[in-house]
């Protein structure tokens, strides 16, 4: 059956249930969690009866920095797996699950446009299966336990001024970053306390990384809430938190299932942030897709210099996952912003612009091969692009050493990413060559100057005090050998936004280093990252609105 659907620019769609689309994944009416006509959860069952089969080649959508000018990396990742499908080989894509924050905020929704985007769009990027609530919920369970315990005369010794669980809401809100609590009388102990958005909270990593229930479980005990007052570890296990917890989440772990907008089979699950977490969608969505599917289409946020190097060196590492290809996305228009054109004269052909940004798509190429994994490089098409600019990329690209090819998805959907897909299966079908940029014996100090070097193209770290000392602790904690997740800015491979194209020779700055023993990594923190986002000036949210039959408008 087909449902018929208008969007707020006017274009029609039609929908299938998703009982249909499970069917043609080879998915069993059984094995669903209905969430209404158009969204499932996956069963557990469902994977007892798949993990055994063979998987499928895995394909990683990244992409160069992004800028004002636009890349459109979920976007290419959503019309290259239907393009695949249009080749006839059977794809999955596998996505994270948008926030709330962002839709609200600057960037709106995160399911694509045009003719290459995922539905229900709306229900996706507002409150879709709950996935994210349930985080929120465990996150701040959590932190009222931690002034629970306090309040109840403190039995495991935790330090007040060491606490370093925040609360969590799935939200922007800069007003939250820092705030007292306990205010009043009978309320428990005044302190300093702060909210994160739920994207960066370690639950939402620890989800995306866990193989399984007891594997959640597990890696719930180990969070590190706090510390005492002789300067010990207090976990979650320790204040009798971590089974409700896993009430909480027992629905948030099973992956969800929904459609693009040519019927392409669509695992949607998780949400970390990019930034002081990994920026990739569920270990457990991937390999359920890598099971039901030849082709899986993946993303990893921000550019390269993070979400690939993360992806390899933590979600892979984790998993166990052999990335077959990566594909580069990137645009003309983000090229000649890099080659120091402002934006209102991006429209403008400028052939000495865009050679000057190539160079930062050339550094992510660069660094691709450090992990041997094949390239390709999709130009997102828009109308304003020349001739002239296209035949340049592709050129640059070729004197690169990477096959190129021009995405028109937006416009065209799949049958607009046919020569993309057609190059990308090439590139998959090389022998692997994957690796990592380090091994765990490494220290996490020489971790985060490898990285620097190696992918940043940095001259070295400058390591603060509170740094060093954390630093020291992981040591004594026998933390070591855990992969470090880099919290940068993403607009450049140094800690300044403004740095843009590929600059050499510069210092990182670390201010912070946390320890997510629950995830598994090491978070280093440089320049003055914020993991609450604030509004902009006019948020999205001042276009949102519901129409007179029921439709949401603005969502964009």
């Amino acid at each position: 059956m087909h449902y018929s659907i208008t969007f707020w620019c006017g274009r029609e769609a039609s929908m299938k249930s998703i009982v249909e689309i499970a069917k043609s994944a080879g998915i069993e009416e059984q094995h669903l969690e209905l969430y209404g006509k158009y969204k499932a959860k996956l069963s557990d069952e469902l994977w007892e009866q798949v993990k055994d089969r063979p998987d499928g080649k895995l394909i990683l959508v990244t992409a160069m920095n992004p800028n004002p000018a636009g890349a459109g990396k979920t976007l290419t990742t959503i019309g290259l797996s239907q393009a695949l499908n249009h080749l006839g080989k059977k794809t999955m894509a596998a996505l994270r699950e948008p926030s709330l924050g962002p839709c609200m905020g600057i960037k709106g929704g995160a399911t694509g446009s045009g003719q290459a985007q995922i539905l229900p769009a709306d229900e996706i990027n507002l409150h879709f299966t709950g996935d994210i609530h349930a985080i929120t919920a465990a996150h701040n369970l959590l932190a009222a336990m931690i002034d629970n315990h306090i309040f109840h005369g403190n039995p495991r010794g935790l330090n007040p001024k060491k606490i370093v669980w925040k609360r969590a809401m799935d939200m922007n809100d800069r007003a939250l970053r820092n705030i007292v609590v306990g205010l009043g009388e009978g309320n428990g102990m005044t302190r300093e306390d702060g909210f994160m958005i739920t994207t960066a909270s370690e639950i939402m990593a620890i989800l995306c990384l866990s193989e399984n229930l007891a594997d959640l479980r597990e890696r719930l005990n180990r969070i590190i809430i706090g510390y005492d007052f002789n300067d010990q570890p207090v976990r979650a296990e320790e204040i009798n938190a971590v089974d409700a917890m896993c009430v909480l989440l027992k629905e948030a772990i099973k992956p969800n299932l929904v459609q693009t907008i040519e019927g392409t089979p669509v695992i949607i699950h998780g949400g970390p942030f990019a930034n002081i977490a990994h920026g990739c969608s569920s270990v457990i969505g991937t390999k359920m897709a890598l099971k039901l599917a030849d082709y899986v289409v993946t993303e990893a946020g921000f550019g390269a210099d993070l979400g690939a190097e993360k992806f390899f060196d933590i979600k892979c590492r984790k998993a166990g996952l052999t990335p077959s290809a990566a594909v580069v996305v990137i645009t003309v228009r983000s090229l000649k912003y890099n080659g120091g054109v402002k934006v209102p004269d991006l429209a403008v052909e400028n052939l000495s612009a865009l050679e000057k940004g190539f160079e930062n798509v050339k550094r992510h190429l660069e660094n691709l091969q450090k992990f041997g994994v094949p390239a390709v490089v999709a130009i997102n098409h828009f109308a304003t692009d020349t001739q002239a600019e296209i035949d340049a990329v592709i050129a640059l690209c070729q004197a690169a050493g990477a096959e190129a090819a021009l995405s028109k998805v937006w416009a065209e959907g799949g049958a607009g990413g046919v020569e993309l897909a057609e190059k990308v299966i090439r590139a998959a079908e090389l022998p692997s060559s994957f690796r990592f940029l380090y091994e765990e014996d490494l220290s996490i100090k020489d971790k985060i100057e490898t990285v620097v070097k190696e992918v940043y193209r940095g001259s070295g770290v400058v390591f603060s005090p509170l740094a060093l000392k954390t630093m020291q602790k992981v040591e004594e904690m026998g933390m070591s050998h855990l992969p470090v997740c880099m919290a940068k800015t993403p607009y450049s491979f140094t800690d300044r936004a403004d740095l843009l194209g590929a600059p050499v020779d510069f210092t990182i700055h670390v201010s912070e280093v946390r320890i997510s023993a629950g995830a598994g990594f090491i978070v280093a923190l440089t320049g003055s990252l914020v993991t609450m986002p604030g509004l902009p000036k006019k948020p999205a949210a001042e276009s949102l609105f519901v129409d007179e039959d029921g439709h949401v408008i603005g969502l964009s």
